[in-house]
Formats: C-alpha cells, sequence, structure tokens
C-alpha cells in the first residue's frame, strides 16, 4: 500500500512537471552585438554644452534597422522612450537636451542619466514606439559626455552589454506604461540625419 502511494504521488508530480513545462512559452535569447548602454551627464545645465548621440548602422542585418532608445534618470526609471530608423552606412545625431531629455514623462528636466540603446528590425517598414523589442545585429553608437568644472567633453563608444530576456521584457513594459499613461509624454525623438 505504502509503494503504491509512493508510486502514484511520483507519478502526480511528474505529470504536474511536464505539464507546467509544457505551458511556459519559448523563451528565445537575445542575439549577441544588439545592446548598448551610455551615461550622460550635466545635461540641461547653464554653461555647459549639449551632450549628442550619434548612430550608424553598418549594414550587419543587410537593410535598415531600428535604435530603440530609453532614457533613464538617476533613480533608475524610464522618462522617455523612441525609435529612430538607421539606413545602412547612414548617420544619425541627436542631441542629449533636444531630443533625448526634453519630453520627459515625469515633467522633471534630467541633468545626469542612462541611455540605452537596442538594435531592431523593422516592424511593417517602420520602427514605432519599442514596446515589443526584436533585437537584430548592427548598431553602432557614440556618445559625447559634458564632464564637471568647465565642461571639458569627451566621447566613447557606447558600451556594448549583453541584452537578457529579462531586459527584453522590462524594456517593452516600461515603454508600454509610457505609451499608454504619458498622453505624448515620455517619447523622446530622433535628430537628424540618417
Amino acid at each position: 500500500m505504502r509503494t503504491t502511494l509512493l508510486v502514484v504521488c511520483t507519478l502526480a508530480l511528474a505529470l504536474c512537471t511536464v505539464s507546467a513545462w509544457a505551458a511556459t512559452p519559448a523563451v528565445t535569447t537575445p542575439p549577441a552585438d544588439v545592446y548598448k548602454v551610455e551615461y550622460f551627464s550635466n545635461a540641461n545645465t547653464a554653461g555647459a554644452p549639449d551632450g549628442t548621440v550619434r548612430m550608424t548602422n553598418p549594414g550587419t542585418s543587410a537593410g535598415n534597422v531600428c535604435a530603440d532608445i530609453f532614457v533613464f534618470d538617476a533613480n533608475q526609471e524610464l522618462t522617455e522612450c523612441c525609435s529612430c530608423k538607421l539606413g545602412t552606412d547612414g548617420l544619425r545625431t541627436l542631441s542629449v537636451n533636444t531630443d533625448l531629455t526634453s519630453n520627459p514623462l515625469t515633467g522633471v528636466t534630467l541633468n545626469t542619466g542612462v541611455i540605452k540603446l537596442v538594435s531592431a528590425k523593422l516592424t511593417n517598414g517602420a520602427c514605432p514606439l519599442p514596446t515589443n523589442i526584436n533585437a537584430t545585429p548592427a548598431l553602432r553608437a557614440w556618445v559625447t559626455h559634458i564632464q564637471n568644472g568647465t565642461f571639458p567633453e569627451t566621447e566613447t563608444n557606447a558600451q556594448d552589454a549583453t541584452l537578457s530576456v529579462g531586459e527584453v521584457y522590462r524594456l517593452d513594459a516600461e515603454c508600454t506604461a509610457i505609451a499608454l499613461d504619458g498622453s505624448g509624454k515620455g517619447v523622446c525623438s530622433c535628430g537628424s540625419g540618417d
């Protein structure tokens, strides 16, 4: 009797485990070379020059791509998001003050923060607000940094990072919240060029 009960419980547990595994949606790990992270400082500061983000598409994905852009404040809260089309070998220049921090969701003007860039596939030939990231390799970026003191400028390559499935879900969800609740606030702009 005890053995039969043990076997039945073991089979039931195995069946529940298999059912739970089968019901879990497949999670696809984003490809490499799709995610860049940078900081900005002294934005919207009297007497300081404007920082810039320059992006290009080297053609790695054989065609146009979207640069999905996410701007975070110093408290790690998403304040703006947008997506900008990049043609092969095009160059797009964005102003930190005008394009990336001038329309914050909260209305609070940013001075420092983080910019995250995801190279993504177009959706029906366009780059809509990045609420459903479909990453693809391609994006290259450079960012000028406005340092403290007399505001000297430095420029660096945007830093490569690994884009996790959890980060994709988080970025999607936070930009979706901006789309639903922002009434136009929280949407950055794409600057000039391409």
